[in-house]
């Protein structure tokens, strides 16, 4: 059997816990740069307020409402993600528990009777509600995708269901995915759900089971199709994948505060992610030997975030893999100079490493005494950074003032991981 606990309005719930007053009333999150809505609270979406909608579009029913609205946050989410599967991890065993997102884990469980199912649903809900004050859904199934539907089926009727569904026999399972809309099956995307609904006649997950697998090898994208089917009928086929596992290319990309016309700048903001991208390099005990920098400039007039992008990229292959931050700022920085022209304004920028290796199969360089000393920089970095955030120790390439830095005017407190933003109880 598989669960699936999925942190309700998780954003929100973030910025609820440190704001007991905001129970009970429409909390919104927005996206990077304040742009758009990312989190909505149950009360927010009766109100209409549209997920992913613009902030500005929806800001009069904001208004109207007294809706309270926070820039993303994500030392606290992030902080507060690890608290979570933690708590799971101390109920499942660390083995058991795959995170899925910052805000969904899968947690691996042994065949039980409906009363054992029943409660270690109840466990992993309370146990995480009270140690983290993040309230949760829990989903139980045989397979993952049942799981998915049990979860879905258990945040729609939240008082019902006091957030958790267990499907443990034949008929729950059969009412579930007769209950869910195909478009709402995990791995059916919205072209797939379109197809099927329109040329199939499938409306619903139960019509989707009753397919065979090679219709579905030949409609569904092949094996991933068949595997589909597989978990809709109870036979688990999508294994727990390794919490290791290695990523064969890792990007950092972001949107800027405010446009940036300036060279300087954009050279800061490409040594910046290409930091943020060696970390994550360093995270899965990689290396990588090719650097990709792209940058997204707009000349319309108006809005400055009016969109209509152009995207100019270029890139380098080094002459070994490497992890070092110093040595692929020193290769990314000048692929900005190929890229610029003065004039446009630019928009965004991103850093992509590829061709990457294991770093333990980096072939040693004789003549590099310090090759050693540079790893142990890079794992003190690393650790400094991790625990306080925020880039306390940084390179001078990356920039002091950053004027093109993420606009966040409604972000709150770094409560659990910066000292000088420590909640305050009066």
């Amino acid at each position: 059997m598989y669960a699936i606990v999925d942190c309700n309005s998780f954003y929100c719930s973030c910025e609820r816990l440190f704001e007991p007053s905001l129970q009970n009333k429409p909390v919104v999150v927005l996206s990077n740069n304040d742009g758009c809505i990312v989190s909505r609270t149950d009360e927010a979406k009766a109100l209409g307020i549209a997920m992913a909608g613009p902030y500005y579009q929806n800001k009069d029913a904001i208004l109207q409402h007294n809706v309270a609205v926070f820039s993303s946050n994500y030392n606290l989410y992030g902080d507060l993600s690890m608290r979570v599967m933690d708590t799971l991890r101390s109920i499942a065993g660390d083995d058991h528990v795959e995170v899925y997102s910052v805000d969904e884990a899968f947690v691996k469980l042994a065949s039980m009777s409906t009363d054992q199912l029943q409660k270690i649903s109840v466990e992993l809900k309370e146990r995480t509600e009270l140690w983290t004050g993040i309230k949760v859904s829990v989903g139980i199934a045989p397979t993952k995708v049942l799981s998915k539907v049990a979860n879905r089926l258990a945040k729609k009727n939240k008082e019902a269901t006091n957030c958790i569904m267990v499907l443990d026999t034949e008929e729950k399972v059969q009412e579930a995915l007769q209950r869910t809309p195909v478009g709402d099956v995990w791995g059916v995307g919205g072209r797939s759900a379109y197809k099927l609904k329109e040329f199939y006649n499938i409306q619903n997950a139960w019509q989707l089971s009753k397919m065979n697998e090679e219709w579905a090898r030949k409609n569904l994208g092949g094996v991933v199709g068949v595997r589909l089917i597989k978990e809709l009928n109870g036979t688990a086929c999508i294994e727990m994948k390794d919490p290791l596992e290695n990523k064969q290319m890792i990007a950092t990309t972001r949107m800027f505060g405010k446009p940036v016309y300036e060279l300087n700048d954009l050279k800061e903001a490409v040594a910046t992610y290409t930091s943020r991208a060696a970390e994550k390099l360093r995270r899965q005990y990689s290396a990588a030997k090719l650097i990709n920098v792209f940058v997204v400039t707009n000349d319309q007039k108006g809005h400055q975030y009016e969109y209509n992008p152009k995207t100019k990229h270029t890139y380098v292959t080094l002459p070994s893999a490497t992890s070092n931050t110093h040595e692929l700022i020193q290769y990314a920085v000048p692929l900005v100079e190929r890229l610029y022209v003065s004039g446009p304004k630019y928009l965004k920028a991103g850093v992509m490493l590829g061709s990457i290796v294991p770093d333990n199969s980096i072939q040693g360089n004789l003549f590099v005494a310090e090759e050693n000393q540079q790893r142990l920089l890079m794992e003190a970095m690393d650790n400094i950074n991790f625990s306080m955030r925020d880039d306390v120790v940084k390179y001078a390439a990356t920039g002091l003032k950053r004027n093109w830095k993420m606009r966040q005017e409604l972000r709150s407190g770094r409560y659990t991981t910066r000292w000088d933003e420590l909640f305050e109880v009066h």
